[in-house]
């Protein structure tokens, strides 16, 4: 029969599991928990195992904790022997780390394979959580899985980190401020993730380069009006250009906080309050500088029609994504719009360490 799930959406089945507090289990032997969502019931049930739980960190936030990552992207750090709860949250997030710097010396595992764990904590990023997992060694999977009616997951497709295919769902017409000209397309990607939009405006011929702006969702900047970035001014300024020329498309991709999520963006935001900058708060939260995946904008536009842009950008880097991802970009139109006393330091940061042109 043909109930059961596939592998996409399986993997989509993990991810809820990782947000809910629920294990779940990688098929060549590796029992895992979200330490975002990890309560002190399950905690327990981890010990009472008997085997060797390790925690599993990416390598920036390893940096920031002075940990040894033997295995490069990764750290599996060794839990004491006394280790609580709190204990393993603290080496998780960040928020305390100024006030209780000293959370160590760490011991991180040397020998061994870390894939499993790699693929683990790439789990955890997909489902915007803090990237660290508490993992225990399982002899017998498929028994383990089965027993306790947890997710089963091939490990090598956890790790992979293909583009996930989109499909139009529904498109209408819809007025705008800028443009009575209106056109709202949705998009959804069949692993369960979420939907991405175009907003066309006019009826830009396919046949030429489109005026186009890849942008990620920016719940502060877009609808609160926040001083903290430039995404809200950028956003009504790229669809104020298209209005003027009549033609254009935005690609509004859910994408929040450079890719990691409201949540975690927050925690960056608490962290840059602290004195940190944009990509040292990544860092610290474990995440690199950039998570986002532009091959969607790409997907996107291909599939209205598009092969060329005029590519609405500050950032370089989306100019070489779009290129890279066999769209065509026959100009980069700057968008300088949004500085303000609150987001100067934020956009010097841009400039400085992100590459963009400012």
């Amino acid at each position: 029969m043909g109930f059961s799930p596939n592998i996409t959406e399986r993997l989509a089945r993990a991810r809820a599991d990782l947000r809910m507090g629920v294990p779940i289990v990688l098929d060549d032997g590796l029992l895992v928990a979200a330490v975002e969502t990890l309560d002190s019931a399950r905690f327990a049930d981890f010990l009472a195992l008997g085997g060797a739980p390790v925690l599993a960190i990416t390598g920036r936030r390893a940096q920031t904790l002075k940990a040894r990552a033997y295995d490069g992207d990764i750290a599996r750090v060794i839990l004491p022997a006394d280790a609580k709860l709190s204990w393993v949250s603290a080496v998780a997030d960040p928020a305390d780390d100024l006030r209780n710097p000293m959370k160590g010396p760490l011991q991180t595992l040397r020998d061994g394979s870390a894939d499993l764990h790699r693929s683990a904590i790439a789990l955890a990023k997909a489902a915007r959580l803090l990237p660290a997992i508490l993992a225990q060694d399982l002899d017998d999977p498929l028994a383990f899985a089965a027993m306790h009616n947890l997710t089963l997951v091939p490990a090598k497709a956890a790790a992979d980190t293909g583009l996930s295919p989109l499909e139009p769902i529904v498109n209408a017409r819809l007025p705008l401020q800028v443009s009575e000209a209106g056109r709202l397309h949705i998009f959804r990607p069949d692993d369960g993730a979420e939907e991405h939009y175009a907003v066309e405006i006019g009826q830009p011929d396919r046949s030429k380069p489109v005026l186009s702006r890849l942008h990620s969702a920016c719940f502060t900047g877009d609808l609160l009006g926040s001083l903290k970035c430039d995404c809200g001014p950028q956003l009504r300024g790229a669809l104020a250009q298209m209005g003027a020329e009549g033609a254009g498309v935005l690609l509004y991709l859910n994408q929040e906080g450079r890719g990691i999520g409201l949540a975690n963006k927050m925690r960056a935001y608490s962290l840059q309050d602290q004195g940190f900058d944009t990509v040292e708060a990544n860092h610290r939260l474990g995440f690199e500088d950039d998570e986002r995946d532009f091959r969607i904008g790409a997907d996107i536009l291909r599939r209205m029609g598009f092969s060329a842009v005029r590519l609405l950008t500050n950032n370089p880097a989306k100019v070489a994504r779009m290129e890279s991802c066999g769209i065509a970009v026959t100009e980069r139109v700057p968008l300088k719009v949004g500085e303000n006393q609150h987001n100067s330091a934020y956009l010097a940061t841009k400039a400085a360490k992100s590459g963009h042109l400012l």
